[in-house]
């Protein structure tokens, strides 16, 4: 029989290759999305018939962190993650036939500054800020409905490589011969990002804030391999083991494209660089260290385990 899988978010980066990775076994695709999708997001009754009898429910959906935290874009990262999870939750209680899976994304960032061990699902800290906020609430939401026929995983994703993906502006930074480490430091924080916890604090020195990553091609083989290990439910680090810093991570990139220095960006270059960029200090100097516990232990085969092989397969075949 073939697989209905139903996938939100398959426009993004994750979700185009989840699709093809479905379509390739064969699997009948049903998207739900704000426009160009079968299902759209506010149709009750397009996203429950969608669902009801389905095999598998991916939901990928949220608006990109990769943006300014001012209201206007908080909000929308809340209500994108938190509605979306909310409405299929509703279509799931009210099917006949509910499916047997569903995995939501979540994020890394969940877990705190991390300069002193991995975070494990079993040992890891939940941190503070608005970031933190949102993932906590995003995975309440997940799990706050009875669902007892359906079984939940909420995928802790690190930073996501590949092809068309955060790798790619690093990458130009390095080219550029900017791919020091970036270095962060001391820098004036306001009464309105306290109040909205989105001013990043210095802890980590010399670019030792720590790196956690996982390949494209082992999201897709996680979320594969998870469909045939019914022992695994709740939340699941989707990370690789080779968790580095800032400063072997840019040292790497430099190599793979053949540039032996770089240099380094200075906490007041990132915060003038990021307001003119749209987008938050945060994401490169939080320290994200982080262990797939979860998965090792249930035998998953990491295709890419370490950050200087992957980051060169990468750059070998977007030469192509």
């Amino acid at each position: 029989m073939t697989d209905r899988v139903v996938l939100a978010g398959a426009s993004g980066f994750i979700g185009a290759a989840l699709r093809e990775s479905f379509d390739d076994r064969g699997a009948t695709v049903i998207t739900i999305g704000r426009s160009g999708a079968d299902a759209r997001w506010g149709d009750d009754a397009a996203i429950r018939h969608a669902i009801d009898g389905a095999d598998l429910v991916v939901n990928l959906a949220g608006k990109s962190v990769n943006c300014r935290y001012d209201a206007t874009n908080r909000r929308e990262i809340f209500r994108s993650r938190l509605d979306t999870t909310r409405q299929l939750a509703d279509a799931i209680a009210g099917s006949e036939h509910p499916p047997p899976l569903w995995l939501n994304a979540s994020t890394a960032t969940i877990y705190r500054h991390a300069e002193d061990r991995p975070m494990t699902e079993s040992t890891g800290e939940i941190g503070e800020g608005f970031s933190v906020n949102v993932a906590t609430s995003w995975e309440e939401a997940f799990f706050e409905r009875e669902l007892p026929g359906t079984r939940r995983v909420a995928l802790r994703m690190a930073i996501v490589l590949g092809d068309d993906s955060a790798l790619r502006p690093l990458l130009a930074l390095a080219r550029a011969g900017l791919g020091g480490p970036q270095l962060d430091g001391r820098w004036p924080a306001t009464k309105a990002r306290l109040a909205a916890g989105t001013y990043h604090r210095f802890r980590a020195r010399g670019g030792r804030q720590r790196f956690s990553w996982i390949h494209l091609d082992d999201v897709v083989g996680i979320v594969h391999f998870l469909r045939e290990h019914t022992e695994l439910d709740g939340p699941v680090n989707v990370v690789a083991p080779g968790a580095t810093d800032n400063r072997t991570l840019m040292r790497t990139v430099r190599r793979a494209v053949g540039r032996p220095f770089g240099l380094p960006a200075f906490r007041w270059m990132l915060e003038l660089g990021t307001a003119v960029l749209r987008t938050e200090t945060e994401l490169v100097l939080k320290s994200r260290w982080v262990a797939p516990e979860r998965l090792e232990q249930a035998g998953y085969p990491f295709r890419y385990r370490e950050l200087g092989p992957t980051i060169r397969a990468i750059v070998t075949s977007s030469r192509r």
